[in-house]
């Protein structure tokens, strides 16, 4: 499986400040499932409230995106903090210092 550094924020429930994390995620061969700490997501096409991808078990709604090299990663007019894994920590530090 391929794995990649994302942004991961709960939608259901929340306008744009709801937890959020960095973590390393895997996906699908087709790119339609992610995996993440336990969790199934499943492509939103255009029915998603505020996310763009749905746990497959509690029908919850996620952002899930690459990482942005200036570190604002919420919605631009919320806020609140963002967890970073600790297994990728140091991978993100460098991915986001990159030029």
């Amino acid at each position: 499986m391929r794995s990649r550094i994302m942004y991961i924020e709960l939608k259901t429930g929340f306008n744009d400040n709801g937890p959020a994390r960095i973590g390393r995620v895997s996906f699908s061969r087709t790119f339609q499932t992610i995996y993440y700490r336990g969790k199934i997501f499943q492509r939103l096409h255009g029915g998603g409230v505020a996310g763009n991808w749905v746990d497959v078990h509690t029908g919850e709604e996620y952002w899930i995106s690459g990482v942005k090299k200036s570190r604002r990663d919420r919605h631009w007019a919320r806020g609140g903090p963002v967890e970073i894994d600790d297994d990728v920590r140091d991978d993100y530090h460098r991915l986001v210092s990159e030029t």
